[in-house]
């Protein structure tokens, strides 16, 4: 691909400004369009089943809009069809106005040829039989999600309601004590959206576009993971994207830039606050330490030993900055912070406000830390919550 020659040159400070407003962390949260405004502005929202202070949906209105009420972000979500999940960066929350646009991917899901699960015949047929006259149905109501008490070992009815769902013909409408809630995609989807009309190349343009808009500005790398594209479909449509081809200070890439984010410099307040290990803004780990130079990594995977940093550390963001880490747990109305890691006595301040935030948001009265990775910033922290506790 020939990438044309890049008409704006930004500093690398200018580009993680424009990224931060463009993830919402920079300027005045839009409190009146609120968590759907939150998802409508990101394009995706993802799920994860690790549940440590909230569930990471959760926690992604909450960084940006603070104390948000459970309740109100589940209703957001899942109430008058606003919302669809889908498989985009990850399995994720989406708007139900880009349904159209994830026809490709339906598409494609249609046509591959090999599946990791054995569909017994007539199952699929079944189950949306039993969603027409029944639904929405859990997959424990359609007869059961799993034939042993492994976790991969799908019954028949699980394989046949996700295949349905790839396939775009069940929708999830909404989480149930986790579970997914299946209905036909007929009855959930409004009948407006509700086609594949769209061919790959119209799809590919607006999920580029919509990736740059979320972003900011990116490489193509960026752009391509935000929706889990093939860097040669973002290659295919990029210049007709609308995007705008951009050089940044450092970053040795291409990259292109939103050119609204362009029109006016970013200022206004910078949220302080923590971060879900799989929030937008740090979701590629390339990106972050381009950006922030910081390395994220999500532990909860890795064998205890091996850990660094905790099970479920979350990045502290401060001034427009990744300036530390928390992995929080919860005992009771106390929020611990299991290990705590601040890049230098400057940090303590912010991780402390973020750490206060958040116990208020979860209902805790008290905030205790256990480890701090440079033990002579303990008592600062200590003294810090202490001082603002009272």
């Amino acid at each position: 691909m020939t990438t044309p020659h890049p008409a704006t040159e930004l500093s690398a400070d200018e580009a993680r400004r424009i990224a931060l407003r463009a993830q919402g962390f920079l300027g005045t949260p839009d409190r009146r369009a609120g968590v759907r405004g939150v998802l409508r502005h990101l394009g995706a929202v993802q799920l994860d089943t690790i549940s440590v202070l909230a569930r990471s949906h959760e926690l992604i209105p909450y960084a940006r809009l603070g104390a948000v009420g459970r309740k109100t972000v589940e209703d957001a979500y899942w109430k008058d069809t606003h919302a669809f999940e889908y498989w985009s960066h990850a399995a994720c929350i989406l708007p139900i106005e880009e349904w159209p646009h994830f026809a490709f991917r339906r598409r494609a899901y249609r046509n591959r040829p090999q599946w990791n699960h054995d569909l017994p015949e007539g199952t699929y047929e079944q189950v949306v039989k039993q969603l027409r006259t029944e639904g929405p149905l859990t997959a424990t109501d359609l007869g059961g999600a799993k034939k042993t008490s492994e976790w991969w070992d799908w019954s028949g009815t699980k394989v046949a309601v996700e295949r349905a769902l790839m396939y775009g013909e069940v929708v999830c409408v909404e989480r149930r004590g986790w579970k997914r809630v299946y209905d036909l995609a007929e009855r959930a989807v409004p009948a407006g959206l509700l086609h594949d009309e769209l061919d790959d190349a119209e799809c590919l343009r607006r999920l580029v576009r919509l990736a740059g808009r979320s972003l900011g500005v990116g490489t193509r790398a960026d752009i391509a993971d935000y929706h889990r594209l093939k860097g040669e479909q973002v290659d295919a449509v990029i210049a007709d994207s609308g995007l705008v081809p951009v050089t940044v200070e450092g970053w040795g890439k291409p990259a292109w830039a939103d050119p609204a984010a362009l029109e006016t410099p970013p200022r206004g307040r910078h949220r302080t606050t923590l971060l879900s290990p799989f929030d937008s803004l740090i979701w590629e780990r390339a990106r972050t330490e381009r950006i922030f130079g910081f390395t994220h990594r999500l532990e909860a995977y890795v064998p205890k030993p091996k850990r660094v940093y905790g099970y479920f550390a979350m990045p502290v963001l401060a001034g427009g900055r990744l300036v530390g880490r928390v992995d929080p747990a919860r005992e009771g109305r106390t929020l611990v912070a299991k290990q705590v890691t601040l890049d230098g006595p400057k940090a303590v301040p912010a991780v402390a406000q973020a750490l206060l935030e958040a116990a208020t948001w979860v209902d805790c009265t008290d905030v205790r830390v256990e480890r701090v990775d440079a033990p002579e910033l303990r008592e600062p922290l200590n003294r810090e919550l202490a001082r603002t506790l009272a």
